[in-house]
């Protein structure tokens, strides 16, 4: 690095460290292929805006406990070695930062990822049982799907499948639970099957009355031989008993007898457990939240319904949102009905109206448009972290007013006394999972649409006041947002030729489906923070060289190879999104900084459905973090390819 760089490097660092709150208030240092990442002890003492308006910074957000700053492949690297030194701390692997950050958070906020981890793991199985069981009741409300054999025959078998899933969940809940309190998950299985043994009197028999059960007396106390059909808080409170018994018998039974004794100790001390304490505790705290939940919609009323569906988006940002499946789900099992399926699903609409109305204060600006657009799209199946992190959170004001949108669908969720029959799905999904009494589709209807009016509206009059406001105080128009685009020129043709100096072919990287990056997700990528780019949601394993072009980097992590082609253009290949997070597992690199390759060389193997059960997006992404020579992106249309086939043209 030459004495120029080093100092405007050091300048930058020196700003950060300022504007993150001071040296004292930054506990780890570390970075990815494109984001330094920092872990502070009080996120609220970092000016973010200030931030963002660093030299050669790209973009800023809070993800979790980290504060990301984008730099861009190669330049975070310099960065990120010159801010630890100045700070006279070691730069950390991901991992060590992970792990900085774990204990940084108080017992409650660790509690809460632990639970949300659970949840996640499990969470394709939950979605599938919820679209069957919406599926089902949509079915069996026709009177020709009973008037038809084969329509009757297939809406059975819907309903047997949604049955069982959601039959079987407190044993997936408990298998999810030890697995991540690092037990052995099969001890998880042992558990869940033993909480659902036909020994036991069923939960919901015995609820009504309609069974004798049987009761033990074990040290003088009673013990009820009933079933945990429906217990999805006693199954993560044993699933963690049961992994840490696991864990302390591995230890310290001798190895020689270690596979017989261990699970059999494991086994035997959790059942006594669940069936004296957990179980009665489980079942009495259990009924004790779904109690406070059903009191607040007594009692509160329609402001109850309000507040909690105004402010549930903003739990999704914290990453609490994952506590509500156990909630949801024992209010399907003590009431039938889940009534916070529907206030869920009005916030999320309301933050793509709040998205909408940002859009329609910007109509000229093209890059509002590619960002906002696809962010709504998504909103629609029920995924806001596009439209949360990408507009609304970023610039403040489209939350505010999402948020105040999704007060408003909470209303119309009370009045219409909505509710759903299961849960795990929202908006456009959501609908088969109303309930239909009382015109219940209708009643979703109008109130998803009062909430994303709302949420335009609300959002579009706060961006004036906001513009309004900052020129005055700064003395003219600034936007908010996105700055307004210039006219756009009209693009060059490529350039067909291949000599030196000529366009440069860029070639498929792995088989599969090839997207614009605008399309994946992850706000970073999207919104071309680092430049164009494509992607290609991949059906196979091995990752090949697009160009001719010298390996520059190779992150420690493995899941992202920086390349300098033949024509000096730097193309940064990112596989997969957060991947970072695994440090480097089911990734083999076969390439190393300084390598020449040539196009259609395998750099990369990877177990993408490795990657895919981990809870990680596949999608291997290609960024043209620097074009040489005034260069531009001419993308092929998107459709399936084979690696060597021709994606992308750099040319002037």
């Amino acid at each position: 690095m030459d004495a120029e760089k080093k100092q405007r490097y050091e300048k930058i660092a020196s700003e950060i460290v300022r504007l993150a709150g001071g040296r004292d208030n930054i506990l780890g240092v570390a970075h990815c292929a494109t984001r330094l990442r920092l872990v502070l002890e009080d996120n609220d003492k970092a000016d973010t805006a200030a931030i963002e308006r660093v030299d050669l910074v790209k973009g800023v957000f809070v993800a979790g406990d980290q504060l990301q700053i984008i730099f861009g492949a190669g330049l975070v690297n310099d960065v990120c070695q010159i801010l630890a030194e100045s700070i006279h701390m070691d730069s950390m692997s991901l991992g060590d930062l992970k792990t900085k950050a774990n204990k940084r958070m108080n017992p409650l906020q660790r509690a809460v990822k632990a639970l949300s981890d659970v949840f996640i793991e499990i969470m394709p199985g939950i979605l599938a049982a919820a679209l069957l069981t919406g599926l089902s009741s949509v079915l069996g409300n026709l009177e020709f799907v009973e008037n038809n054999d084969t329509l009757y025959g297939i809406s059975t078998l819907i309903n047997i499948a949604s049955g069982a899933i959601f039959g079987f969940l407190p044993l997936c809940v408990a298998y999810s639970t030890v697995k991540r309190f690092g037990g052995r998950p099969i001890m998880g299985i042992v558990m869940g099957c033993i909480m659902l043994s036909g020994s036991l009197a069923d939960a919901y028999a015995a609820a009504q009355g309609t069974v004798d059960v049987t009761v033990l007396h074990i040290f003088g106390l009673p013990v009820e031989l009933v079933g945990f059909q429906g217990g999805i808080i006693v199954a993560l409170l044993i699933g963690v008993v049961t992994a840490k018994l696991d864990i302390f018998f591995e230890k310290k039974v001798p190895e020689v007898i270690r596979l017989l004794v261990s699970p059999l100790l494991t086994t035997l001390v959790s059942s006594f457990l669940l069936f004296m304490i957990i179980g009665p505790v489980g079942r009495g705290l259990a009924s004790g939240i779904t109690a406070a939940l059903v009191w607040m919609t007594q009692n509160l009323g329609a402001l109850g319904y309000a507040v909690f569906s105004g402010v549930q988006q903003l739990i999704v940002i914290t990453g609490l949102h994952h506590v509500f499946g156990a909630i949801e789900s024992q209010l399907l099992v003590d009431t039938g009905r889940n009534f916070l399926n529907p206030l869920m699903s009005v916030a999320i609409i309301a933050q793509g109206g709040a998205v909408l109305g940002y859009l329609a204060g910007h109509l000229k600006d093209a890059r509002a448009k590619e960002l906002c657009i696809p962010s709504f799209i998504s909103v629609l199946f029920g995924i806001t972290e596009p439209a949360l992190f990408g507009v609304n959170l970023r610039y403040r004001y489209p939350l505010i007013g999402g948020c105040i949108g999704g007060a408003v669908g909470g209303v119309i969720v009370y009045v219409t006394n909505l509710a759903a029959l299961g849960f795990g799905t929202t908006v456009v999904p959501g609908i088969a999972l109303a309930d239909p009494a009382h015109n219940g589709y209708l009643n979703y209807v109008i109130a998803h649409v009062a909430a994303v009016v709302s949420g335009f509206l609300f959002s579009f009059l706060l961006g004036i006041v906001f513009r309004r406001k900052a020129a005055v105080e700064e003395g003219n128009a600034v936007s908010a947002v996105i700055p307004a685009a210039q006219p756009a020129a009209k693009e060059p043709e490529p350039v067909l030729q291949t000599e030196e100096g000529g366009a440069e072919e860029i070639a498929a990287f792995v088989k599969g489906e090839y997207i614009g990056i605008e399309k994946v997700n992850d706000p970073t990528f999207a919104q071309k923070i680092l430049g164009e780019g494509v992607a290609i949601l991949p059906l196979d394993n091995k990752i090949y060289a697009p160009a001719d072009a010298v390996v520059e980097m190779v992150a420690d992590t493995k899941h992202a190879v920086t390349l300098r082609t033949k024509a000096g253009n730097g193309i940064l290949l990112h596989v997969g999104i957060d991947t970072v997070q695994l440090g480097g597992k089911y990734f083999s690199v076969h390439v190393e900084t300084g390598q020449e390759v040539k196009k259609g060389d395998c750099i990369m193997d990877v177990d993408f459905a490795g990657v895919k059960k981990e809870g990680y997006d596949t999608a291997v992404c290609m960024i043209f973090a620097e074009l040489a020579d005034g260069r531009n992106v001419t993308r092929e249309p998107e459709k399936a390819v084979e690696p060597g086939e021709r994606i992308a043209l750099l040319g002037r």
